[in-house]
C-alpha cells in the first residue's frame, strides 16, 4: 500500500510540473520571495523548532502542525494531551495514572514518552531518569500559559539529540504583551474537579517584560468498575476513591535587553485505582507524586550582516515518589523513588550568507549531577534497590539551509553526540524543498535518529520481585523517509504526506520465565504510513480542518503485528459563530480504530465527540466557556500495559466542564 502511495504522489508531482511547464509562467518570484503563506492572503505561519530559528512552514526540513491559544480555547483543550490528541497521526492512551503518546503508530508498553522530546521555549523537558514528556496533569506548564504548540515530525536528532526519535514537541509560552494585565480563571466540572489560576503580565516603559502564574487543581476521580477483580474480597471490582488528582504549579518569565530568565515547578499527585503491580485493589494509599522544575537564563543578541548568537545555561530538578500498598503479608507500603539533578549549557549562532543561505551551529553539555533511583519496604524495612549515578553528554550540531534555486531549497545538518557511557553518535538530516508551482509545496526528507537507554531501563530492579535491571543495553537508532505534497487551493489547505521508518535495537520491555519484567534490545520494527488533511478559514470567522491517518507497525524479524496503535485516525474540527464576536460553538470528532492489546485481543474501535460553547467578553474582559467530552457518552478503552491485570482500562464517559476567566 505505501508503494502505491508513493508512486501515486510522485506520479501527480510530476503532472503538476508538467503543467506548469506547459503554460505561460510569466515573472516569477523565488520560494524565499514568495511564501505559499502569503499567496493565500492569510498571515504568514512560521515554526521555531525545526530549525532552532524563526522560519516558514513551507522553508521547514519537516512535516509541521501547529495548535494555537486560540485552538486551545474554541476546542476546550485541558491538557497537553487533549491538545496533541487533535494533531494528526498522534494518538494518546491514559492508564488512569499516566498519558502516553504514540506516534507514527508507534506506542510501546512500558515506555514514557521517551521517543518524543518535549521543549517549553526551547528549554528540554525530558527528565534525566525516565526520560519522560510529559503530557498530562503532570506537565509543569498550565496548558493556558501555551501561545501555540509546535509538532515537528520526523527525526530532530540532528539538532537535539536523543529522544527526538519520531518528532520534537515545542511549547511556546504567552509572553506579557499576551496577558497585559492581571488575569483570573476558575473551573469546575465531572468528579469535583476544580482549578484556579492567577496570571500576571506586564511589558514596562523600559524593556522590561514579566509574566507569574501561579495554579493549583484537584479531582476526587471517579468511581470505576474491573471485571478482574469482581469478587466479594475486592469490593466487587469497584475502585471507589482511588481515581484522585491534585496538583500545583508555579512559572514565570522576566525578559530585558536581550536576557531572558525562566523559571518553573510543578507537583501532581495521582491516584491509582487500577491495583497495578499487585498492589492492593481498592485502596486509596497507592499512588505517585512527581515534582518537576527548571531555571533557564538565555541571553541573546543579534549583530549586524544577520548573525545571531544565543547562549544558555539551565539547572534541572526532578522527583519521583510512588507509593504502592501490598498484602505480603503483612500490609506493607513499597516506596519507589527516583531523583534527578542536572545542568547545562549551550551555544547557538545563526548568520546568513548573502540573501540565499542560512547557517547554523551549536554546542550544547549537560551533566547529569544526579541520577539516583531507591525502592524499599516502609515497615518492616527491607531496601531492594539503592542506585546513584551521574552521567554527562556533549553534543555539537550544524545546519545549513541553501537556496539552490529559485524554486528549489536544500537542508542539509548533522549532529555529533558523545556520551559518558555511550560511544559517539552521528546523525544527519537531508530535505529537498521544492516549490514546482505557486501555492506547492514539495518535501522529500530523509533523517537518522537515536535514543540512548535511560537510567530506569538500565538500573532499575525492586529485588527482581516485578522488575530487573539491564545494564547492557544498547542505544536503538531509526532511518526515516519522508514525503511531503503540500497544496493551497483558494482558501484551502490540502497536504498529502507518507512516511516509511525502520528502527534497530528497540528497546521493548519483556517479561521473563519467572514473570519478571525486563527492558530488552528486542531487535528492528518497521513503520510506514500515509496521511492526509485538509484545513480552510472563513471570513465571517467559520473554520475547519478534517484529517485521515493511516499507520502500521510491525517486527521486522517475522512480520508480527506490534500492539497498542489503531491502523486508522481520522479527525475533525469546526468552529463557528453562533452571535457574532460573542459566541461561538466549537465541535470535535475523533475516530480511532481497534487496537491490538499485549495478550492478542482487541480493543474495539470508537468514536468520540467534544464540543465547546465559547463567549468571549461576555461583560467586558470576562470569557466563559462550557464544554462536554464525550458527548455521546461511549464506553471505550485503552491498551493496558505489563503492570496491569486488566488488558485494557477504561476512559471516561460523559464529562463537562465550566470556565470563567476575567482580566483586569
Amino acid at each position: 500500500m505505501l508503494r502505491v502511495f508513493f508512486v501515486a504522489l510522485l506520479s501527480l508531482v510530476i503532472a503538476l510540473t508538467s503543467a506548469a511547464a506547459g503554460r505561460e509562467t510569466g515573472e516569477r518570484s523565488g520560494l524565499a520571495a514568495m511564501p505559499i503563506e502569503e499567496l493565500m492572503g492569510v498571515e504568514v505561519s512560521t515554526v521555531l523548532g525545526a530549525s532552532r530559528y524563526e522560519q516558514r512552514i513551507s522553508d521547514a526540513p519537516a512535516s509541521i502542525s501547529i495548535i494555537t491559544s486560540q485552538d486551545i480555547k474554541r476546542y476546550g483543550y485541558r491538557t497537553m494531551a487533549d491538545v496533541l490528541n487533535s494533531v494528526p497521526g498522534l494518538y494518546v492512551t491514559y492508564d488512569r495514572n499516566y498519558h502516553y503518546l504514540g506516534a507514527g503508530g508507534f506506542l510501546r508498553q512500558g515506555d514514557y514518552n521517551t521517543r518524543m522530546l518535549l521543549l517549553v521555549d526551547g528549554h528540554r523537558m525530558n527528565n534525566n531518569i525516565y526520560d519522560t514528556a510529559a503530557v498530562g496533569n503532570d506537565l509543569i506548564l498550565d496548558i493556558d500559559l501555551v501561545d501555540r504548540v509546535e509538532v515537528i515530525r520526523g527525526p530532530g536528532s540532528s539538532l537535539y539529540g536523543s529522544n527526538a526519535f519520531f518528532g520534537v514537541i515545542n511549547v511556546i509560552t504567552k509572553g506579557a504583551s499576551h496577558v497585559n494585565g492581571l488575569e483570573l480563571s476558575a473551573e469546575g466540572g465531572s468528579s469535583d474537579a476544580n482549578k484556579q489560576r492567577a496570571t500576571f503580565g506586564r511589558a514596562f516603559g523600559n524593556g522590561l517584560e514579566m509574566v507569574l502564574s501561579a495554579t493549583r487543581y484537584h479531582s476526587r476521580g471517579q468511581s470505576l468498575y474491573y471485571k478482574e477483580y469482581d469478587s466479594p474480597a475486592t469490593n466487587s471490582g469497584r475502585s471507589d476513591g482511588g481515581d484522585y488528582e491534585g496538583y500545583s504549579s508555579f512559572f514565570t518569565n522576566v525578559k530585558m535587553a536581550g536576557l531572558d530568565v525562566q523559571a518553573a515547578y510543578g507537583s501532581r499527585t495521582k491516584g491509582i485505582p487500577t491495583g497495578a503491580w499487585g498492589t492492593v485493589f481498592n485502596d486509596d494509599r497507592t499512588k505517585s507524586i512527581d515534582a518537576q522544575g527548571y531555571i533557564d537564563v538565555r541571553y541573546h543578541r543579534a549583530f549586524r550582516d544577520n548573525q545571531d548568537l544565543s547562549v544558555r545555561v539551565f539547572y534541572d530538578y526532578y522527583r519521583y515518589d510512588g507509593k504502592y500498598l501490598f498484602d505480603y503479608p503483612p500490609l506493607t507500603i513499597n516506596r519507589d523513588l527516583a531523583v534527578g539533578k542536572w545542568w547545562g549549557t549551550e551555544a547557538f549562532y545563526k548568520t546568513r550568507i548573502g540573501d540565499r543561505h542560512t547557517v547554523i551551529a551549536g554546542l550544547e553539555y549537560r551533566d547529569n549531577l544526579l541520577q539516583q533511583q531507591k525502592n524499599y519496604d516502609d515497615s518492616p524495612y527491607a531496601v531492594y534497590l539503592d542506585d546513584d549515578r551521574g552521567s554527562y553528554s556533549l553534543g555539537a550540531y550544524a545546519q545549513g539551509e541553501f537556496t539552490v534555486t529559485e524554486r528549489i531549497l536544500l537542508n542539509l545538518g548533522a549532529r555529533y553526540d558523545h556520551y559518558k557511557d555511550f560511544s559517539g553518535r552521528l546523525n544527519p538530516r537531508a530535505a529537498l524543498i521544492w516549490n514546482p508551482l505557486e501555492r506547492t509545496t514539495v518535501k522529500f526528507i530523509y533523517g537518522e535518529a537515536y535514543r540512548i537507554p535511560n537510567a530506569y531501563e538500565l538500573y532499575y530492579s525492586d529485588g527482581n520481585v516485578t522488575q530487573g535491571a539491564n545494564p547492557g543495553l544498547d542505544p536503538e537508532t531509526i532511518r526515516t523517509y519522508e514525503l511531503v505534497l503540500e497544496k493551497y487551493v483558494k482558501e484551502f489547505r490540502l497536504c498529502l504526506s507518507g512516511f516509511y521508518y525502520d528502527v534497530e535495537n528497540l528497546i521493548s520491555q519483556q517479561t521473563e520465565a519467572a514473570g519478571v519484567m525486563v527492558f530488552a534490545n528486542t531487535g528492528r520494527a518497521e513503520g510506514r504510513g500515509i496521511q492526509f488533511e485538509m484545513e480552510r478559514k472563513w471570513r465571517n470567522g467559520l473554520a475547519g480542518k478534517l484529517s485521515y491517518s493511516f499507520q502500521e507497525v510491525t517486527s521486522n524479524q517475522d512480520g508480527v503485528e506490534f500492539a497498542n496503535f489503531p491502523k486508522h485516525l481520522v479527525k475533525f474540527n469546526a468552529f463557528g459563530p453562533i452571535i457574532r464576536n460573542w459566541l461561538g460553538l466549537g465541535v470535535e470528532i475523533q475516530y480511532a480504530s481497534s487496537q491490538r492489546n499485549l495478550n492478542g485481543t482487541r480493543d474495539g474501535g470508537y468514536t468520540l465527540v467534544n464540543a465547546t460553547l465559547l463567549s468571549e467578553k461576555t461583560f467586558r474582559d470576562l470569557d466563559l466557556s462550557f464544554s462536554v467530552y464525550n458527548v455521546l457518552d461511549k464506553k471505550y478503552s485503552n491498551p493496558g500495559s505489563r503492570e496491569h491485570v486488566q488488558s485494557d482500562i477504561g476512559q471516561d464517559g460523559r464529562t463537562f466542564r465550566l470556565k470563567a476567566t476575567y482580566r483586569f
